[in-house]
Parts: C-alpha cells; sequence; structure tokens
C-alpha cells in the first residue's frame, strides 16, 4: 500500500471540502456554536421561564367550602393565589389553562376537624404544566400548614407535646461529589450530543465526495488516475474521518468551555438544588479517546452508503434514516435504569454514550472500556474492510 498516493488523494479531497461551505458548516460552526447554545443560551431562557412562571400570581378555583367560612377567609386572605369563581366544568378550564389549578374542599370539613375527623381536601391541576404545578404547590402548602398547626391544637389541648408525632427526625445527605451529582444529571446528554456531532460532521463530506463525484461526472476521472482504488478509497475515507474528528475535537472543546465558564447551573436550582458544573481536563480527553472508533465507523459507513446513490438528493434520502440509527441507542442511554454491563458494552454507540456518561461523573470502569473500546474498533474494521470493498465493485460505482 502506497502512503504517498493515499496522501495525495486525501490533500485533494482535503482542499476540495474546505472550498465546500456546507461541509465547512457541518464541520466547524456548528459544533461550536450547538454547546454554547445549548447551555448558555437555553440554560438562561430556561431560567427566565421558571422565574416569571413563579412570580405569576396563579388563579385558582375553590369547589365547596360555604359552610367552612374560616377556610374560605383564610384562602381568599393569601397573597401567592387568585380565587376565581366556582364553575362545574373546573376540568376544562385547567386543561385549556384559563385557570391554573383548582381545590375541592368537602362539606362540613371545618366541623370534622372539630370533631377529630380526617377529611380529604382534593387539588386538581394539570399534570406536567410548571404554571399549573406552581399553582397546586401554593394550595398543598397552605392545607399543609392548615394541617400544622390543628394538630397542634388538637395535642395542646390535651396538654401534649408536638413531639409525640414526630418521635424521631429523617434527613437525607448526599454522599456523591459535585462531580458525580452534575454528571448523573448531564453526562448522558453529552455523550448523546458528541456521538449526533460526528456523525453529521461525516455526513456531508461522505455525500460530497461519492454522490457527488458522480453528479458532477469526476468520478471517471478520478478513477482513470494512476492511483490503486484502495489507495482511492483510503484518502477519501481520511477525509471523511478528519471532518468527522474535527467535529467531535470542536464539540468536546466547545462543551468543556461553555459548562466550564456556566459556574452553577440556576435552571435546576429549585429541583435539585444548586448543582456545581465540573468538568475535569482528563474527562474531556477520555470522552474524546472513546469516541475515536466510532468516528472511524462512521465514516466508513456513511461512505459505503452514499456510494450506492446516483445523486446528492439521492443520498442524502439514504443517510438521514441512518441519523435515527444513531439517535435511538444514544438517546436509550439517558433512559433510567439503564446502566453500563458487559451485555451493552457490545452495543455499538450506546456502549459509548453510557461509558462517556460514567467517565463524565469521574468514574472509570476499565474492564468495560477496554471491551468498548476494543468491539468499537471491530465495528470500524468491519466497516472500513467493507467500504474498500464496494469501490472495487463497478456496479456501485456506476450505477446510473
Amino acid at each position: 500500500m502506497s502512503l504517498r498516493n493515499i496522501g495525495i488523494v486525501y490533500r485533494k479531497e482535503l482542499t476540495d471540502s474546505l472550498r465546500d461551505r456546507r461541509t465547512l458548516i457541518s464541520m466547524i460552526v456548528v459544533p461550536l456554536l450547538l454547546f454554547p447554545i445549548l447551555t448558555v443560551g437555553f440554560g438562561y431562557l430556561a431560567v427566565e421561564l421558571v422565574g416569571k412562571a413563579r412570580q405569576e400570581t396563579p388563579k385558582v378555583m375553590v369547589l365547596g367550602g360555604e359552610d367552612s367560612p374560616k377556610l374560605l377567609a383564610a384562602l381568599r386572605a393569601l397573597r401567592t393565589i387568585r380565587i376565581v369563581t366556582p364553575s362545574p366544568d373546573y376540568a376544562d378550564q385547567i386543561s385549556d389553562k384559563k385557570i391554573r389549578a383548582a381545590v375541592e374542599i368537602p362539606k362540613g370539613f371545618e366541623a370534622a376537624l372539630e370533631r377529630g375527623e380526617t377529611p380529604t381536601v382534593h387539588i386538581y391541576m394539570y399534570e406536567g404544566e410548571i404554571k399549573s404545578a406552581f399553582g397546586a404547590e401554593r394550595l398543598e402548602k397552605f392545607f399543609r400548614r392548615l394541617r400544622d398547626q390543628t394538630v397542634h391544637e388538637q395535642l395542646a389541648s390535651r396538654n401534649l407535646p408536638d413531639s409525640l408525632l414526630k418521635p424521631f427526625e429523617i434527613e437525607q445527605k448526599n454522599v456523591a461529589s459535585p462531580e458525580k451529582v452534575w454528571g448523573a444529571i448531564f453526562g448522558g446528554v453529552i455523550g448523546y450530543m458528541v456521538i449526533l456531532l460526528c456523525m453529521t460532521g461525516a455526513m456531508y463530506p461522505a455525500i460530497d465526495l461519492t454522490a457527488g463525484e458522480k453528479e458532477r461526472g469526476t468520478m471517471e476521472t478520478i478513477l482513470c488516475s494512476p492511483v490503486a482504488r484502495t489507495h482511492l478509497v483510503m484518502g477519501k475515507f481520511l477525509m471523511v474521518l478528519t471532518a468527522s474528528l474535527a467535529t467531535a475535537v470542536l464539540s468536546v472543546l466547545s462543551m468543556a468551555v461553555s459548562f466550564l465558564g456556566m459556574g452553577k447551573l440556576g435552571a435546576m436550582g429549585a429541583k435539585h438544588g444548586s448543582v456545581q458544573m465540573t468538568l475535569h481536563a482528563q474527562g474531556v480527553l477520555a470522552v474524546f479517546f472513546m469516541t475515536l472508533p466510532i468516528t472511524v465507523l462512521f465514516s466508513a459507513a456513511l461512505l459505503t452508503i452514499a456510494l450506492f446513490a446516483k445523486s446528492y438528493r439521492e443520498a442524502q434520502s439514504y443517510l438521514t434514516p441512518m441519523t435515527i440509527l444513531v439517535v435511538i441507542p444514544a438517546v436509550a442511554s439517558m433512559l433510567p435504569g439503564v446502566e453500563l454491563n458487559a451485555k451493552l458494552a457490545l452495543v455499538p454507540i450506546l456502549s459509548t454514550s453510557l461509558v462517556s456518561k460514567e467517565i463524565i461523573t469521574g468514574t472509570y470502569h476499565w474492564n468495560y472500556i477496554v471491551l468498548i473500546f476494543a468491539s468499537s474498533c471491530v465495528y470500524a474494521a468491519a466497516a472500513m474492510f467493507l467500504a474498500v470493498k464496494m469501490f472495487q465493485r463497478e456496479d456501485v460505482l456506476f450505477r446510473t
């Protein structure tokens, strides 16, 4: 095999690709801008939206309670909610976001409390809708205070201490480092984004160097050159691999700079507290190292599939479904309960995404890392072998 010939083909294809605007956008612009937009832009937007939702005074509907005047008066005195006129179509109004929540007070509520009974208060909400959740939360907070006050009064009337109902306290404490907490929340997203960008970075060069050559009528000219087809496919492969690696490097660097620059994630503060963003250089390098075989696999597979197409548009129609094949296992790594094991370590893409998630948390399962890297190299070598074989077939090269 002549490295000189491969280098000549590679330099020629690299020069042509750098003149292509679509390749530059997918290889450089997208990875550089995507992570800052996702982290800073969407993070800031989420904080603003959640903040505005919390500041809003939600409209709530009170159903019943006519025989509990003290309770109704206390509810109307709340400044955190706005009581509206009751209506039998309260469920539809909540679903249509005309009101945010409704509370149903059982008949004889105050009298039942005085008798020591335990009536049930129903709070109706739109699950999954943040403003409705805030409205229901404020109602529930009010009734919890009322319940605690009622218990205190009943115990005091019997000369009993409040500790009778709380003989001991339960307190949860986090023992994981901030790095692990942050990685557990966002590690799967990082691996998913890096893998997806590696594929998109290789897609346009792979199409241009195969179907694009056919459409421009330059494939025959290249094949007539005094270069073996093996050298030709290796040069084209190296060009696609360069684009994929460049996308991977830029996306990882952009990710590291974006996350380290943000410091703390305010958007998750309400649910998870202050989540300290911790991302070490060794973790970034390890994620990049684990994606190397995947970039080879993507480059060879995309080059092979695009070679079957007769035109640029046809190649796009072939390769677009591949995005779904990549997205499904990458997203599966973020599902609860999907954890790295020996079987999943052999599944391409999914295994890389899972191990990247573990690496971001600062956990290095070296046995799985070796197994994943080795299996990914085998898949990449098989894809590379198939690409070379396809370039040897005349019926594939000259499809019309």
